[in-house]
């Protein structure tokens, strides 16, 4: 087998590859998980069979060539090289550095961030991506440069073995034991073969991130995705869940067409709120909670901008691999709380004191009926912050502008920036900078809260108080409080002070909220009015690009949809159970198939939205 021995050894030089990005993968990240060595065995040992299906896909090209009389084998796999090189560096690299912000594998969905790089770029420093990108490329060049080293340069005549007659006979063995590794371990592994222990992020360390990419690609139209049960099965599971009709069970308001004004706190999830079991930061926050309606068991949709504020403004559920944000093909087919509000009389208008480019957030806005204010508005407003203007200095421009006499009655929506990498804000409450720049923009909601009281518009006024989404802050998504999110009805509109500990979505603010205003709501498909007496069975479903988040009263089912196993399973007043293994009751179980019946009836949904 002498002729392909340089088969051999690239493979080796594979694996060692895939084990190295795997030991920096950890060490990059280990602020999120105590580990020993022997754990990184384990994580290489139960990864090792995805590396070699990855390492034998990689080297299928060079197997084939071995076969055949090629001059300058070297020189004809150069090209190869170096793209088979930046496919695997590139994705170690991205895998490593995204995790810090991310907490999942890297999947296709940073194809749809990648279109819009000035998130990244306002986000971290210039030297952050420079020196990010320039590992990827050394990387780069040393593997196929080592690649090329290892690859005979002259002819494979030259190196071909005899047979039993003297002549010249094809080595196929080592070619054949490639591809035949390939395809019998191809077959049988999946995302999830990788897991083997309760900790998350020790199972994501296992998961070789060139697999889990390229794995977590869908080129089937939406109806067939996620498919887990037959279609007679996943009515059944899902008929009732999102079907809630009936009249108002509780009154909220002092009247039903107020001033509304929606807060959206950027990425002011419960580590942040010190009702929720967070970090005490929400000073003002909290000062405000007793002067509400407070709802302790709202849950955030998904985990990004343009996931969330499409919950919020459309009543629509999120998906795991898609935000609806980017796809504006959909957006007239999407309800609207903005164009619902403006039917009934209200004048519509988003505030976002920065470029509204990322993620198509403008577009998405305007198309929901929205009158946009950018930067382009307010040119005196100093731009001081990496997104834009500062919250403090935004607050008082909506205040302004919500306030105005003009144009009413209001439907205004207002989105912080400072709370959002790199945290870069211009006071100083708290040493950790995270915490800084979420005790920051608390700050700003009371600055924004003081001055509206100060105005008449306070007597006539519901203010909701929500994040777009939570941030991974000493979480995982294997953690079932990083959903759970504040929510913070204020102003003269209120009826009377309140907790609500019903279980409420994000996209169920819509229906909820048109409800108590006496709007019709029927076309919000997927938003429930929880106060409606028939919602008999509460529950919240969120999403993240790996997987759902079932909650009702029995407990909490979080899956992961790549390796198709539930990562948390708990029942309501019980120990939780984390890990591909974890106990699964008969609960969890019921919890289970609701979560899949309804993940695998919104792509359907969504399919025929389209082609409708």
């Amino acid at each position: 087998m002498k002729s392909n021995h340089f088969l051999i050894r690239l493979f080796y030089l594979l694996m060692s590859t895939f084990l190295i990005g795997r030991i920096i993968f950890m060490l990059y990240n280990i602020a999120f998980c105590d580990y020993s060595a022997w754990d990184v065995v384990r994580a290489w040992w139960n990864g090792l069979t995805q590396d070699i299906v990855v390492t034998s896909a990689a080297l299928a090209l060079p197997a084939l060539l071995s076969l055949f009389p090629i001059v300058h084998l070297r020189r004809w796999l150069a090209p190869y090289y170096f793209v088979m090189s930046a496919a695997v560096v590139v994705l170690i690299t991205a895998d490593t550095v995204m995790y810090e912000y991310w907490h999942f594998k890297l999947n296709a969905v940073i194809l749809s961030y990648a279109a819009y790089p000035e998130g990244a770029s306002s986000s971290v420093s210039p030297y952050y991506l420079i020196s990010r990108i320039g590992c990827a490329v050394a990387g780069t060049l040393a593997l196929t440069a080592l690649s090329l080293r290892l690859t005979p340069g002259h002819t494979a005549n030259r190196e071909r073995v005899k047979g039993p007659s003297g002549r010249h006979a094809i080595d196929w063995q080592t070619p054949a034991i490639v591809v035949f590794a390939f395809i019998l371990m191809a077959s049988t592994v999946n995302a999830g073969t990788a897991y083997w222990n309760q900790r998350l992020f020790l199972n994501h360390s296992a998961a070789n991130p060139v697999f889990a990419f390229f794995s977590s690609f869908h080129t089937r139209p939406y109806h067939d995705r996620y498919i887990s049960m037959n279609e007679e099965e996943c009515r059944n599971t899902f008929n009732g869940l999102y079907d809630v009709k009936g009249a108002n069970t509780d009154t909220l308001l002092c009247n039903t067409r107020p001033n509304v004004m929606v807060v959206l706190l950027e990425s002011f999830g419960s580590p942040f709120v010190k009702s929720l079991g967070g970090a005490p930061v929400d000073a003002r926050l909290e000062e405000l909670i007793p002067e509400g309606i407070y709802w302790e068991n709202y849950y955030s949709s998904s985990f990004r901008t343009d996931r969330a504020v499409v919950s919020t403004f459309s009543g629509w559920i999120s998906y795991p691999d898609l935000g609806l944000m980017t796809h504006p093909e959909i957006h007239d087919s999407l309800p609207s709380l903005a164009r619902s509000l403006k039917n009934a009389g209200y004048c519509a208008k988003y505030l976002y004191h920065g470029p509204m480019t990322n993620m198509g957030s403008g577009d998405f806005a305007r198309d929901m009926g929205f009158k946009t204010y950018t930067q382009h508005e307010f040119p005196d407003v100093p731009l001081d912050c990496s997104w834009g203007a500062h919250d403090r200095v935004s607050a008082i421009e909506a205040a302004t502008l919500m306030a105005s006499p003009s144009e009413t009655p209001k439907f205004i929506v207002w989105q912080t920036i400072s709370s959002h990498e790199p945290w870069d804000v211009p006071e100083k409450r708290f040493d950790d900078p995270v915490q800084n720049a979420f005790a920051y923009t608390d700050a700003a909601l009371g600055d924004l809260v003081d001055s509206l009281k100060r105005s008449d518009v306070w007597n006539d006024l519901l203010l909701i108080v929500i994040p777009d989404h939570g941030y991974l802050y000493g979480q995982s998504y294997e953690d079932e409080g990083y959903f759970h999110a504040p929510m913070l009805w204020l102003g003269g509109a209120v009826k009377a002070p309140r907790r609500m500990d019903v279980l409420i979505n994000q996209s169920d603010i819509a229906a909820t909220l048109l409800a108590q205003m006496e709007i019709p709501h029927a076309e919000f498909k997927w938003s429930r009015n929880v106060l409606s007496e028939g919602y008999t069975h509460p529950f919240v479903y969120s999403t993240f690009p790996a997987g759902f988040l079932y909650r009702d009263a029995t407990g909490t089912t979080i899956y992961d949809t790549g390796a198709e196993l539930p990562i948390t399973q708990h029942d309501a007043g019980k120990a939780i159970h984390y890990g591909p293994h974890a106990i699964t009751s008969k609960d969890g179980h019921r919890r289970l198939q609701r979560g899949r019946a309804i993940l695998q009836t919104s792509y359907d949904k969504l399919w025929k939205t389209l082609h409708r």
